[in-house]
C-alpha cells in the first residue's frame, strides 16, 4: 500500500482507493478538498485538466470503478466538483493510467490519434477518459442508464446479452495497468473483449458467469451509432478540433486490438479496503455511513453537517464560492438509499441513486422520456449526481422536479423520530428552502406507475410538410394517440416533458414543463402539470390543471389553458431568459403538446436529424 504524507488537517479519516493496481492511502485530506485538487496539487497528476470548475466542460473527467453485484461498475465523472473523500474505497483511473509501460496507447487514445481528434489538446484528456468509460461499460451508459431490465437478470447475464447484441460494436472492455499479456486462464481472471466468435475452446462451461465486457467479438462492423456516441460525450466540450473526428474515434476504438484488466484482483483489493476497520466516526470530519440507521443516527448527532450526495451542486459551492465545511455527511454509501424498488403501483427510488440510473428506471416506464433525460446535464454529471440530491436541493431550475411533479411523485423524509410522506411540490417553502427538520433526510422518491402507457406516445410523421411543421393540403394530421379506439374507453395517459435552454446539450433550463393528461370520451379526465424556471421553487400549475380538467380536448380548451398557464406565474428575468420570454414559452409548450397529441411532428429540435457534410 502506498502511504503519502499528511496534508494539512487532523481528525479526518484516511482516504483510501486503488490506482494503477495499487492501494493508495492519503492522510488528513480536508473534507471540502476536490478530487481535481487532490490529483493536480497533491499527487502531481496534471494530465487531468481544470477548465470551467463546475462540471460543464469535461476537461477534468476521470473514471471511477465501484463493486456492484459482484462486478465493477465504471462511471466517468467530473473531478472538479467531486469531493475527494467520496472516492474512498473505489478504483480510480486518470489519463496517466491508460497507456502501457512500453508506451502502447489504449484504444481510447489510439483512436483519438488515428482520427485526428485533438488539436490544442487541452480538452483531449477529458474526451479520452469519457471514451475509456464507454469502452469499459457493460452496456452503453446513455441517458437510460445501464440497469438490467426488470426481471431479467443477474447483472452478469444481462451483461452477456448486451455483449451478444452488440458484437462487432464497441471494443473490448479493459486494460492492464502493467501492460501484461492476458494469462492463459483469462476466462476467470479478466474483464475482456467480446465473446462472439472469439471464445477459446478452453473456456470453462460456466464462462458466462465469469467474464464480462461490452465487447465486440471478431466482427469488423461497428454497432455504436453516432447518436450513442453523442450521448456518451454529452458532458465534454471541444473548442478547436470540432466533434466530427472525436465521434469518429468513438466508433473506431472498438476495431483496435483489445487490452485487458485483471478485474478479479482489483475487486479483491477493493474488498480489502472495505473490510479495513473504520476509525471512530465521532472524530471524523467526513462521515460516510453504510446503512440507513447509521445515517439517521449521524444526522441526529450532527444536524449542522453538510449533506452531500453526488456533489454536482455542492461542489460548485467549493469551487465558485470557496466554502469550507467543518463536517460533511455523505449518504452515497447507504445501501438502502442506493436501491430502485419496483412495486405494484409505484417505483421507489432511493435518494442516493444516480441520475443516470434513476432516469433509466423512469425511461423504462415512460420510453418517451429518453430525449428529455439525455438533456439533463452531461453524462458525467448524471453519473455522479443523485435524484435525491436534485430534489432536496430545490433549485427552481432543477429539471427532475417538474417531471416528478407531473408524475405525482411523493417524497419520504426520515429521521430517528420516524418518517413522513408528502407530494413533492409540498416539500418546498421558498427559494432553496424546504420543510425538512435539521435531523431529517430525504430518503426515497416514490413515483406512481403509469396507468396505461401508450405503446407509441407519438405517431409517425404523417400529414406534416417536411421541414415546416405545417399540415400539408393533401394529407391531414395523423390520428391523435389520445383519442379512443372502439368507443373511447380505457384511454392511455400521454406524458411529455419539455426543456428550453440556450444550448441543446449540457445546459441549464430557462423553462421546463412536464404535462401528463388522461383523456376519456374526448374530455380531459385528469391533468397534472409541473413547471420549472417560472417561480422561486419548482411548482405545480394547479390553475391550468383546473382549466383543463373536465373540458373537451379541443383547440378551444387548449387556448384557454394556454392563457391560464401564462397568467399563473410571474417569472423573473435573468441571464438565461427574460420574464416575458418565459411567460410566452409556457403557453407555447402547451400548444406544442396539443399539436403533438394531434400527430404533428418536426415542431421541436429533437425531431430533426442533421446530416454531417462530406
Amino acid at each position: 500500500m502506498t502511504l503519502l504524507p499528511p496534508l494539512a488537517r487532523h481528525g479526518v479519516k484516511p482516504l483510501r482507493f486503488v490506482k494503477r493496481g495499487e492501494m493508495v492511502s492519503l492522510g488528513n485530506v480536508p473534507p471540502e478538498r476536490t478530487l481535481l485538487e487532490l490529483l493536480r496539487e497533491d499527487l502531481g497528476l496534471t494530465g487531468t485538466k481544470e477548465g470551467c470548475g463546475e462540471g460543464d466542460c469535461g476537461a477534468c473527467t476521470v473514471v471511477l470503478g465501484e463493486p456492484e453485484a459482484g462486478a465493477l461498475r465504471y462511471r466517468a465523472v467530473n473531478s472538479c466538483i467531486r469531493l475527494a473523500h467520496s472516492i474512498d474505497g473505489m478504483a480510480l483511473w486518470t489519463v496517466e493510467d491508460l497507456a502501457a509501460p512500453d508506451g502502447s496507447l489504449h484504444p481510447a487514445q489510439q483512436a483519438m490519434l488515428q482520427c485526428h481528434g485533438s488539436q490544442c489538446g487541452f480538452c483531449t484528456p477529458g474526451f479520452v477518459m469519457s471514451l475509456f468509460g464507454l469502452y469499459m461499460a457493460p452496456t452503453l451508459p446513455t441517458a437510460c442508464g445501464s440497469l438490467p431490465l426488470q426481471g431479467a437478470t443477474p447483472p452478469e447475464a444481462a451483461h452477456l446479452q448486451a455483449v451478444h447484441a452488440r458484437a462487432g460494436g464497441l471494443g473490448a472492455a479493459a486494460f492492464s495497468p502493467e501492460g501484461a499479456a492476458a494469462p492463459a486462464d483469462w476466462q476467470s481472471q479478466i474483464r475482456g473483449p467480446g465473446l462472439k466468435e472469439t471464445i477459446p475452446t478452453s473456456a470453462p462451461a460456466d464462462w458466462q458467469s465469469q467474464i464480462s465486457g461490452p465487447g465486440l467479438g471478431g466482427s469488423a462492423s461497428n454497432s455504436i451509432s453516432r447518436e450513442m456516441a453523442q450521448e456518451a460525450l454529452s458532458g465534454n466540450l471541444c473548442r478547436c478540433t470540432g466533434y466530427r473526428p472525436i465521434l469518429d474515434a468513438v466508433q473506431a476504438m472498438g476495431s483496435l486490438p483489445p487490452v485487458f484488466i485483471d478485474e478479479a484482483a482489483l475487486l479483491l483489493k477493493l474488498e480489502q479496503l472495505a473490510q479495513a476497520p473504520p476509525a471512530l466516526e465521532a472524530n471524523l470530519a467526513y462521515k460516510m455511513p453504510r446503512t440507513l440507521a447509521e445515517l439517521l443516527k449521524a444526522r441526529a448527532a450532527h444536524p449542522g453537517a453538510q449533506l452531500v450526495a453526488g456533489c454536482t451542486d455542492v461542489g460548485l459551492w467549493v469551487t465558485k464560492q470557496h466554502r469550507q465545511f467543518s463536517e460533511v455527511l455523505d449518504l452515497t454509501r447507504v445501501a438502502e438509499l442506493r436501491s430502485i424498488e419496483q412495486h405494484a403501483d409505484h417505483i421507489a427510488i432511493g435518494a442516493a441513486v444516480t441520475l443516470a440510473d434513476a432516469f433509466g428506471a423512469l425511461v423504462r416506464a415512460w420510453p418517451q422520456l429518453h430525449g428529455f433525460a439525455s438533456r439533463f446535464a452531461g453524462l458525467p454529471v448524471r453519473n455522479a449526481g443523485t435524484l435525491g440530491g436534485n430534489v432536496a436541493n430545490g433549485s427552481p431550475i432543477g429539471d427532475s422536479m417538474p417531471l416528478l411533479i407531473a408524475l405525482g411523485a411523493q417524497v419520504v423524509l426520515m429521521s430517528e423520530r420516524g418518517r413522513r410522506e408528502m407530494p413533492l411540490e409540498q416539500l418546498y417553502t421558498g427559494y432553496r428552502q424546504n420543510l425538512m427538520a435539521a435531523d431529517e433526510v430525504l430518503a426515497f422518491i416514490k413515483v406512481p406507475r403509469p396507468e396505461s402507457p401508450h405503446p407509441s406516445p407519438l405517431p409517425v410523421e404523417e400529414g406534416v410538410e417536411a421541414g415546416t411543421g405545417n399540415p400539408t393540403p393533401t394529407s391531414p394530421l395523423a390520428p391523435s394517440p389520445l383519442w379512443a379506439e372502439g368507443g373511447g374507453k380505457g384511454l392511455p395517459e400521454l406524458l411529455k416533458a419539455y426543456k428550453i435552454s440556450k444550448r441543446f446539450d449540457d445546459d441549464i433550463s430557462a423553462v421546463c414543463l412536464a404535462i401528463k393528461l388522461r383523456i376519456n370520451n374526448g374530455a380531459v379526465a385528469h391533468a397534472s402539470i409541473g413547471a420549472g424556471g417560472v417561480a422561486a421553487t419548482p411548482v405545480r400549475a394547479v390553475q391550468t390543471e383546473a382549466a383543463l380538467t373536465g373540458q373537451p380536448w379541443t383547440l378551444l380548451t387548449v387556448q384557454a389553458a394556454m392563457a391560464a398557464l401564462r397568467a399563473e406565474f410571474t417569472p423573473l428575468s435573468d441571464m438565461r431568459a427574460s420574464g416575458a420570454y418565459r411567460t410566452e414559452v409556457l403557453g407555447n409548450l402547451l400548444q406544442r403538446y396539443w399539436l403533438e397529441s394531434q400527430g404533428m411532428r418536426q415542431i421541436n429540435l429533437a425531431s430533426f436529424v442533421l446530416e454531417e457534410g462530406a
